[in-house]
């Protein structure tokens, strides 16, 4: 195995929950209110369904190989050169997905916090950072999530609990005024950030106890649900239906927040929490993909790999989003299909090929 370190599965639970929420968390409330007016706070409900379904079949999948990644399995389910074409396809995903997420990290700090910044300072600097993490091995990163993200997670209830005075509940009512549908439309976003939980494939083969990876990964998706329903909840109560208008409503929010008349301003607090979370979920998808490249390439380490990756990021990075504008769109339309095709179908297709091998073998051997 390319990979030395062992995690448990509480480890592998800490670290995919910024790996899903990290850049939802800011972006989400005006994804869905767009889609679902004041029912936006369900939609999270209606695509964390997708993210049991992920886990369950990473798990299962797990089950027949379990020394094995899905770049590793794909092998064997469709055959070698079959599988080394969708071992590609994926490599590609994890390095296109990766570009894309940094794009949206650099975006968030110049338009927020340093203006005159060129982008690719910002992209460079936070490529560079993950690449140590990477090269660290999974161990390093588990170990930083289960340092940082209770903290962010601290930190983003103290400001829920401080925007408590300025909330007005009523904005949530009537529910389901137009129906069911509208909240169904606005969980396009939330399935697709939710079908991410199959990147537990890559971690299910190191752990210490393979056996709770299930249950630990359906609680780190419940996880991910709960901050998802509450960001959207605080959202629509502070701005109602404007949510939709605003790019950053969780940044908005943090300028409501006053205590004891000295204690205002949060802004620097969310930026914290934002790159700590964008840090870990960077780290992730990087270590995915040089883990997975290592792999495809029948390589005996993955580390050499790293820094030309981490080039290849930067210049996805660069050319993959125009604007922000145009990001915001893209992710609540074409990504919505483009995430679910290679996070969810494909992984129950190769789960369907084994299973219905498995069924076709032992009917021949009954038959013999």
């Amino acid at each position: 195995m390319i990979e030395k370190g062992k995690i448990s599965s509480a480890q592998m639970a800490i670290m995919m929950n910024p790996t899903i929420i990290a850049t939802g968390l800011l972006l989400v409330p005006s994804i869905t209110a767009a889609k679902a007016g004041r029912d936006m706070w369900i939609s999270p409900i209606w695509g964390s369904l997708i993210g049991f379904l992920v886990v369950f079949i990473a798990f299962q999948l797990n089950k027949h190989f379990p020394k094995e990644t899905i770049i590793e399995y794909c092998v064997h389910i469709v055959g070698h050169i079959p599988g080394k074409v969708i071992g590609f396809l994926l490599l590609f995903f994890y390095l296109h997905s990766n570009g894309i997420i940094i794009r949206q990290y650099s975006e968030f700090v110049i338009g927020n916090f340093l203006l005159q910044t060129p982008g690719i300072v910002i992209i460079s600097s936070m490529t560079l950072v993950c690449a140590f993490a990477v090269r660290g091995g999974l161990e390093v990163i588990a170990r930083t999530a289960q340092l940082f993200i209770p903290i962010v997670i601290l930190l983003y209830l103290l400001i829920v609990l401080f925007l408590t005075p300025e909330v007005d509940p009523t904005n949530m009512l009537p529910v389901f005024e137009e129906g069911v549908m509208p909240s169904i439309l606005g969980a396009a976003s939330p399935v697709a950030w939710f079908s991410e939980f199959i990147l537990i494939a890559f971690m299910l083969p190191y752990l210490m106890d393979r056996e709770k990876g299930l249950k630990w990964g359906n609680l780190s998706v419940l996880s991910v649900l709960l901050l998802l329903v509450l960001t959207n909840l605080t959202a629509l109560f502070l701005f109602g239906e404007i949510t939709a208008d605003l790019v950053y409503p969780f940044m908005n929010a943090g300028k409501y927040v006053e205590v004891a008349e000295f204690f205002a301003h949060l802004e620097s607090v969310i930026m914290a929490i934002w790159v700590l979370g964008a840090f870990i979920k960077i780290s992730v998808f990087y270590y995915v993909l040089a883990l997975g490249t290592a792999q495809w390439l029948q390589l005996s380490e993955y580390k050499s790999l790293v820094l030309p990756l981490g080039f290849l990021i930067v210049l996805f990075a660069e050319w993959s989003v125009t604007n922000l504008i145009e990001f915001k769109h893209f992710l609540g339309t074409s990504s919505v299909f483009y995430l679910l095709f290679m996070n969810a179908i494909l992984p129950i297709l190769l789960l369907v090929i084994v299973l219905l091998r498995k069924k076709w073998q032992q009917k021949g051997g009954v038959q013999g």
